[in-house]
């Protein structure tokens, strides 16, 4: 048998041995090298077609496309199309700003952020600033802060004695450094005697522009005459609803589960002492965290200099802690 008779007879070996996987083999399974060869094969071999049995060549072409867009897609990958990412802390700064002031717009916040040495484009500004369904609007902290100045709050308590006597107790407190103004005590309260505390809390043009009080029968007709004369806007809270009235009520707390609650009040004087005690350390010692955890009268930071002692206030009640001179 000659070299061409045995090319011949191989070819024959090889076809008729794909014919047999044709039948027993439904799909052929292809590496992926596999489809390579072919590829590379067809691109070197014009007549690589004829020689082709297990697929058809449209599926070699089509495997031909889809090796050209994988690489074309790797090869795009390897830059990062596109302006620099923007960082979290500027991207949660720009959100804040626009969350803490509504009423700023892009060109606001990006001047702000140059200021605080974050060069940021307006369009990144506004890619990411938080937009309300609402108009604008200052919050209600923003508006409460602006009239704190001119608010004022009363309102009353009662105390047992040891003889089961009920005492009355009268507060007034204003709101913007939390301040008990004037107080005072009355086993007996009549509305004349609630004007007259009204009058010695507010002398001459010291009277705020609103008054805020609760619907006690206490405050009828001839004290809002008064309030009124003063110069007094009345702001009466809603039935059964202490809540609207917060800063007064606390104050109230405040005084029932750091001083009485821990006292037997013996006479009407005795409250009188036991209270004027309690609104010293409340004015000079005792902080609020409203008040950014400092005293109504402003307590200064002392050095971390010398030695730390207490002294005790209320009976021992509470302590002051400072430093020793």
């Amino acid at each position: 048998m000659n070299l061409v008779t045995a090319l011949a007879a191989g070819n024959l070996a090889l076809r008729q041995q794909l014919a047999v996987l044709r039948q027993s083999v439904k799909r052929p399974i292809l590496r992926p090298r596999d489809r390579l060869f072919w590829i590379w094969l067809s691109r070197l071999w014009k007549g690589w077609r004829s020689s082709l049995h297990i697929v058809q060549p449209a599926t070699v072409v089509k495997w031909h496309r889809q090796g050209f867009k994988c690489y074309w897609r790797r090869k795009s990958r390897r830059g990062k199309p596109g302006p620099p990412k923007v960082d979290l802390e500027i991207r949660e700064l720009i959100r804040r700003m626009s969350r803490e002031t509504p009423l700023w717009g892009s060109p606001r916040i990006v001047a702000e952020l140059h200021l605080l040495g974050h060069n940021v484009a307006k369009s990144t500004v506004e890619k990411y600033t938080v937009r309300g369904n609402r108009p604008p609007s200052q919050s209600w902290r923003t508006f409460l802060d602006n009239h704190i100045r001119d608010i004022a709050a009363i309102d009353s308590f009662t105390v047992s004695t040891v003889t089961f006597q009920v005492l009355f107790c009268f507060i007034v407190l204003r709101h913007d450094r939390r301040r008990v103004i004037h107080f005072n005590v009355t086993a007996h309260p009549t509305e004349q005697w609630t004007i007259q505390q009204i009058v010695e809390a507010f002398p001459w043009d010291e009277a705020p522009t609103y008054l805020l009080r609760d619907r006690d029968r206490i405050y009828g007709a001839k004290f809002k005459q008064r309030v009124k004369h003063m110069g007094i806007e009345e702001v009466t809270i809603s039935f059964r609803s202490p809540w609207q009235s917060p800063y007064v009520e606390r104050l109230i707390g405040s005084i029932r589960l750091e001083c009485l609650d821990h006292v037997i009040i013996l006479t009407e004087a005795h409250l009188q002492r036991i209270l004027t005690s309690y609104l010293e350390y409340y004015h000079e010692s005792r902080t609020h965290q409203s008040l950014m955890d400092n005293a109504p009268v402003p307590r200064q930071v002392e050095l971390a200099e010398g030695n730390i002692i207490s002294v005790p206030q209320i009976g021992g009640l509470h302590h002051r802690y400072r430093r020793a001179a």
